[in-house]
């Protein structure tokens, strides 16, 4: 994608400042080198920076000279516990801590696009404001920040994430749910051990946890219409550690994935329904913990609409995507205010997460450019 002259030497430096990021990760609640450098960037070009309490992350606004709404741009900025390989010459310096997710990429994008708002202060007609939020890994850095305020006056809000599946140039957006709901579940399995030559002398959890992943199977097949789509993933199972003795204890944890709310409830209720009627089958203590995370991300037709007809005006191919069973903590915003959530055409090969994952960086000034458009062209709709 070109870039216009009067635009190189920006590109150039954010460039720089992903590199930069992209060298020194941090985990969910330790950005703190993260956010001094991005709050430094920001104050450089004089961009205000809202004070609100948060350990880590920041929320910058441009505009205000004009009366109007509040438009809200949101990033992320959180890396993950991950042994970079990607063999880029910028790789992480932080050994077993990597932005696996692209989070410097859309924190770097960010930050350009409050200079580009910057630069056009006078003309906006409103307020714009930018979140660089932490702890998007977590599922909790959204319900932090959407505490202290700072969406209480939004009307509509922003947010994009890198999509290696889509190639460089094209913006991706969908109606409806876009990302699943995400839940984790824990079972702990408390029997009676003994002998292995005698099982009858004991209460064995292998066979009671056998019994759970069995009927855990039914949970979709027999619960969820065929035109509804979940998942449930058990991802660890553990129990003994020898071979002649059955133990007294057995645990495994998962995953559930669903795209709407009675779906979540349906299947986290038929769940606690099965393992009540294991424990008293088998005369043993089954403890279920189940961990609600982010809800699926549903985006407002007439925002995906609007954002995709500008990303064609910006110079992307505009598409339309297919849901993902990825979680995202936007969805928390998304039960406040309005908005949409983009895929943006990172050029791959390597999924999300992975340890070789990586951006190309020809998309990171388009999608700065893209933001502020985004924001600037909202405003205007909202006051006409």
């Amino acid at each position: 994608m070109n870039i216009r002259p009067e635009h190189q030497a920006l590109a150039q430096q954010l460039q720089d400042f992903r590199h930069d990021l992209h060298r020194h990760p941090e985990l969910s609640n330790q950005e703190f080198e993260t956010t001094a450098k991005i709050r430094a960037r920001l104050e450089k070009e004089q961009i205000r920076i809202v004070d609100l309490p948060l350990k880590t992350g920041l929320v910058a606004e441009v505009g205000g000279l004009q009366d109007g709404p509040l438009v809200v741009v949101r990033s992320d900025i959180d890396a993950l516990p991950i042994d970079e390989e990607s063999g880029v010459d910028y790789s992480s310096l932080n050994q077993g801590v990597m932005h696996a997710c692209g989070h410097d990429f859309h924190s770097s994008a960010a930050i350009g696009a409050a200079i580009l708002l910057k630069q056009r202060e006078k003309e906006l007609k409103g307020r714009v404001r930018i979140l660089f939020q932490a702890a998007e890994e977590t599922g909790l850095g959204a319900p932090d920040l959407i505490a202290t305020g700072a969406l209480d006056e939004a009307k509509v809000i922003f947010g994009i994430h890198n999509d290696p599946t889509l190639p460089v140039g094209v913006v991706g957006g969908k109606d409806g749910a876009l990302t699943a709901g995400v839940d984790r579940f824990e079972i702990n399995i408390t029997a009676k051990g003994c002998h292995a030559a005698k099982p009858h002398e004991g209460n064995d959890p292998i066979i009671i946890i056998s019994q759970v992943i069995a009927a855990v199977q039914t949970l979709i097949s027999r619960n969820v219409s065929s035109d509804n789509n979940a998942v449930v993933s058990i991802t660890q199972v553990h129990s003994g550690n020898t071979w002649n003795v059955i133990p007294e204890s057995a645990y495994m944890e998962g995953t559930v994935r669903t795209f709407n709310q009675p779906a979540r409830d349906l299947i986290e209720r038929r769940f606690r329904q099965i393992i009540a009627g294991l424990s008293e089958a088998f005369d043993a203590q089954i403890e279920f913990i189940w961990h609600a995370g982010p809800p699926s991300v549903v985006n407002t037709p007439e925002w995906v609409s609007f954002a995709l007809d500008l990303a064609g005006n910006v110079g992307f191919e505009a598409r339309r995507v297919e849901a993902s069973p990825i979680g995202e903590d936007f969805a928390f915003y998304q039960l406040k205010l309005p908005g949409t959530f983009m895929m943006i055409g990172s050029g791959g090969p390597y999924a999300l997460h992975h340890p070789k994952f990586r951006v190309d960086d020809r998309a990171l000034f388009p999608t700065a450019h893209y933001l502020a458009e985004l924001a600037r062209h909202a405003l205007e709709k909202l006051t006409r």
